[in-house]
């Protein structure tokens, strides 16, 4: 299954709510799961607030969540799609 890196930051609604973020963070691996995704958050410091690792079965279906999350406005995000090194062998294995 595709994996995608997204590195996020708290907008000023996000962070003045901060306390209420477990919560949203939990309604969102609900809306993961819901389309078949399952994504990991962890909290961090120094450029990023936020940094989640999800799996999707699609590129659409992880824009349509990043998409989701990102119109609640309380996070912005940069996305990242990453393989696997098994992934990646496959494809170095294929150059000439």
């Amino acid at each position: 299954m595709p994996h995608y890196v997204s590195l996020g930051n708290w907008t000023d609604q996000g962070i003045k709510n901060v306390k209420e973020s477990p919560k949203r963070a939990d309604a969102v691996a609900a809306l993961a799961a819901k389309l078949g995704a399952k994504m990991q958050l962890f909290y961090t410091m120094g450029d990023y607030d936020l940094v989640a690792i999800t799996e999707a079965p699609t590129d659409e279906i992880a824009m349509q969540l990043l998409l989701e999350i990102g119109r609640l406005g309380n996070v912005r995000t940069k996305t990242l799609k990453a393989w696997t090194t098994a992934e990646a062998t496959k494809v170095v294995a294929k150059l000439q």
